[in-house]
């Protein structure tokens, strides 16, 4: 009965939160247009007080992980714009793997423990794929963002893999999107004008993003096709 209700503090405590950044339309707030025409004012206020304003921004973007809100490319943006690439990157890079692994474990604690005791035949070919190449996976699902993060946080939360492994694995994956960003906001950075969207650095930032994906993927079975061709040459040896 203590772990029904602590499910449901937990649950109601996101619904909650949630409730709130939609019903006061918070999300207004998290626009390009809105973050770029406060671009000022925010800069002067992080070189009037920058721990505070790092330490505020870390939280920021740490709850709206763990709360799986969406527009944190904005965020990502407004941090590159705002701090430069590598302060940027560094809060943002421990601020999304922290979130990430909250929502992580919220869906453990909420859902993940009743499925894997109420259905463990229906979750054992998962486990066990999980435990056998989950980290890698997790890794080629944070690589190539076939689904939103948040929904692979839920995912990950259901089955039985180790916290410490969604960690690392999710740090590593989110690092090169993460950085792509950040470099894409030190760029929006120097807009004056309009006309500045098509200057070369924009331009090849946001290709950076698009076409980063497909390189990953490229990449990816490109490396899969050498395993199955190295691997039965090394058996055929023994």
């Amino acid at each position: 009965m203590k772990q029904l209700y602590s499910r449901l503090i937990i649950l109601l405590g996101i619904s909650l939160l949630i409730g709130c950044f939609f019903t006061f339309d918070l999300q207004q707030y998290l626009t390009l247009d809105y973050l770029h025409s406060r671009h000022t004012y925010y800069q002067q206020y992080y070189q009037q007080n920058p721990t505070l304003t790092l330490l505020l921004f870390f939280i920021f973007y740490l709850c709206l992980t763990a709360l799986s809100i969406p527009c944190l490319s904005v965020v990502i943006l407004a941090g590159g714009s705002l701090f430069g690439f590598p302060l940027a990157l560094l809060i943002i890079s421990f601020a999304d793997v922290i979130g990430s692994t909250l929502a992580f474990l919220s869906s453990r604690r909420l859902f993940g423990k009743y499925l894997q005791t109420r259905h463990p035949s229906r979750l054992r070919a998962v486990n066990h794929g999980i435990a056998r190449e989950g980290r890698f996976y997790l890794l080629y699902l944070r690589l190539i963002p076939l689904f939103p993060c948040f929904l692979i946080n839920i995912l990950m939360g259901l089955t039985k893999m180790r916290m410490t492994t969604f960690f690392w694995v999710t740090q590593v994956g989110k690092l090169p999107h993460n950085a792509l960003y950040v470099n894409a906001g030190t760029q929006i950075s120097k807009l004056d004008s309009l006309f500045g969207v098509f200057s070369p650095g924009i331009v090849v930032s946001f290709a950076l993003i698009g076409f980063f994906p497909l390189i990953v993927k490229i990449g990816l079975q490109q490396a899969k096709v050498r395993r199955t061709i190295y691997v039965p040459q090394e058996n055929q040896q023994h």
